[in-house]
C-alpha cells in the first residue's frame, strides 16, 4: 500500500524529513545489527584467509618428506637437441650414451583426385585425366588387418568431409584440405606417430592416393652393440630408471647423466619457510591486538595459539638431529623465520642423514632393544598441525569461519524483520501526519467560514 502526502501545506512542517528522522531513530537497533553482521562477515573472511595460508604451509611441508627430498635428482644432457628429466626413482651416477638413429613420424597420404575448392561437393572430384570421379567410400587399412570405411554424408563438400573424418572415433587418421594452388586435395595423416600408426588408403574410383611420409618409431642406438630402444614419440619415457629423454635431431649423439640436485632441496625448504612467514604475517594482520587496531580478529585467542604452535613446530629440537638452526632455519626476535641457504647446503653436503632426519624425521626401528621410537621431523610436525587446523570438516579454522557464517545468516534474518517493521512504522507515521494536515485544513476552513459569518453580522452602533 502506498501512502501519498504533501509536506505541510497547512502546518508548514517538512513532514517527509520529520518522518525519515523518526524512522531513523527507531532504526538504531537495526543499524547495530548491520554493524555486527559486517564484523561477522569480516571475521569469517579473515579466518578463511588464514586457513588458505596455513594450507599452503601444509603443502610446502609435504614436500619436505623423505620422498620429497629423494626427488632431488637432475638429469643433464650433453647436447641441446636432447633434453632429459629425472624423477625421485632416478639413480644418482647412472649414465646413458646413445645415437639418435631416427625420429618418430606419421604416415601421410594425398589424394590423386582434386576439387576446385573446399566448398566443391566431395563426390565430384577431378582425375588427372580431367574426368569426374567419385572416390568414395575410402578404405583405410592397417598392418593388423583391420579396416575402416569412410563414407561422407550425402551432398557433403570437401570441407564438410574433412570435418566428418576428424569427428570419427577410432578412424585413426586426421584429415585436412590441401590447397595446391591449382585446386584442393584431401590429405590423410595418421592420428598418432610411430610405426603403430601406419595405414594405407584405397579409393573406390579415380586416381590412387600418394604417400608423402611414412610412419616410423624414434630409435636410439645404445653403445656399439646395436642395442636399440624404440618409441612411438620422440620422448623415451623411463629409458633408464627414473629418466625420460626427448630427442629432436636425427644422428645426434647424446650422453645423459643423473646427479644430485641440492639446490632444488634448498628451494623446497625456502618455499616452506616463506609459507610459514606468510601465514604468520596474515595472522598478525587479522589478529593485531595493539591499541587502536581495527583488525577483524583483534586479540583472537585461537590465532595467538596458532602462532605459538607454528613457531614451536619450526624451532623445537629434533631428536637425534639437534636444533633447526644447524641446517639454517632460525627464529628472529620479531617472530619470523629465516633460512640461510649457504648453511643448509653446507650441512647437506657434509651430513645429509642429519638434514633428512631434521626435515622428514625417522621411522621407528623394531629391530633394536629397546625399540627405537619414530622421530617427528619439522615436516611431520607442521603437517599434523596444519591438517588439524584446516581440515574441511573438523578443522579449527573451518569451524570458526562456519560459526561466523551462521551468525551472518541470523543477522540477515533479523535485519529483514526490521525492514518490515520500519516500513510499517513509516507508513503509520505518514498516515498520522497526513491526517493531521487534513484536520488542520478542516479547522482552517471552519475558521474562515466562522470569520465570514461574524463579519456579516450587523454592527451594534
Amino acid at each position: 500500500m502506498v501512502s501519498l502526502s504533501v509536506d505541510g501545506l497547512i502546518s508548514g512542517l517538512d513532514t517527509t524529513t520529520l518522518v525519515s528522522q523518526l524512522v531513523a531513530a527507531e532504526a538504531l537497533p537495526q543499524t547495530r545489527l548491520k554493524t555486527q553482521m559486517t564484523a561477522a562477515q569480516n571475521a569469517a573472511a579473515a579466518y578463511r584467509e588464514v586457513n588458505t595460508k596455513i594450507d599452503a604451509v601444509r603443502t610446502a611441508a609435504a614436500a619436505l618428506t623423505a620422498d620429497g627430498l629423494a626427488a632431488a635428482r637432475t638429469a643433464k644432457s650433453s647436447t641441446p637437441s636432447v633434453t632429459a628429466s629425472a624423477t625421485s626413482t632416478a639413480v644418482p651416477g647412472s649414465r646413458l650414451s646413445f645415437t639418435v638413429r631416427s625420429l618418430a613420424s606419421t604416415a601421410s597420404f594425398v589424394s590423386g583426385v582434386t576439387w576446385e575448392s573446399a566448398s566443391t561437393p566431395v563426390r565430384t572430384a577431378t582425375t588427372s585425366g580431367g574426368t569426374v570421379a567419385d572416390p568414395w567410400p575410402l578404405t583405410i587399412s592397417r598392418p593388423d588387418g583391420t579396416e575402416t570405411v569412410l563414407t561422407p554424408p550425402a551432398g557433403a563438400t570437401l570441407a564438410q568431409t574433412v570435418a566428418y573424418i576428424n569427428g570419427l572415433e577410432g578412424a585413426g587418421v586426421r584429415a585436412t584440405a590441401l590447397n595446391t594452388g591449382d585446386g584442393y586435395r584431401l590429405q590423410l595423416t595418421s592420428a598418432v606417430s610411430g610405426a603403430d600408426g601406419d595405414f594405407s588408403v584405397r579409393p573406390t574410383a579415380g586416381d590412387a592416393f600418394s604417400q608423402v611420409s611414412i610412419a616410423a618409431d624414434a630409435v636410439l642406438e645404445l653403445g656399439g652393440d646395436n642395442v636399440t630402444v624404440r618409441s612411438a614419440t620422440n620422448t623415451f619415457a623411463e629409458v633408464i630408471t627414473g629418466v625420460s629423454v626427448t630427442v629432436t635431431e636425427k644422428n645426434a649423439i647424446g650422453v645423459v647423466e643423473v646427479g644430485e640436485d641440492p639446490k632444488s632441496v634448498a628451494a623446497k625448504v625456502k618455499t616452506f619457510v616463506d609459507a610459514v612467514n606468510s601465514a604468520l604475517s596474515t595472522i598478525t594482520k587479522h589478529g593485531n591486538s595493539d591499541k587502536g587496531s581495527t583488525a577483524a580478529l583483534k586479540g583472537d585467542f585461537q590465532l595467538r595459539a596458532l602462532t605459538s604452535q607454528l613457531l614451536q613446530s619450526v624451532s623445537d629440537v629434533v631428536s637425534g638431529a639437534g636444533s633447526p638452526g644447524a641446517v639454517g632455519i632460525e627464529l628472529t626476535r620479531d617472530g619470523t623465520v629465516t633460512f640461510d641457504e649457504t648453511t643448509f647446503l653446507a650441512k647437506l653436503a657434509s651430513d645429509p642423514d642429519t638434514v633428512q632426519r631434521m626435515l622428514s624425521g625417522a621411522s621407528a626401528d623394531n629391530t633394536t632393544t629397546p625399540l627405537t621410537p619414530a622421530v617427528e621431523g619439522i615436516s611431520q610436525r607442521l603437517e599434523a598441525l596444519t591438517k588439524r587446523v584446516t581440515n574441511a570438516t573438523t578443522g579449527t579454522l573451518t569451524l570458526l569461519a562456519q560459526g561466523r557464517d551462521t551468525l551472518v545468516k541470523d543477522f540477515e534474518s533479523r535485519i529483514a524483520d526490521w525492514d518490515l517493521r520500519l516500513a510499517a512504522r513509516k507508513e503509520s507515521l505518514t498516515r498520522q501526519f497526513t491526517a493531521m494536515e487534513t484536520a488542520l485544513s478542516s479547522l482552517k476552513n471552519q475558521s474562515t467560514w466562522l470569520a465570514g459569518q461574524l463579519s456579516s453580522l450587523p454592527s451594534s452602533s
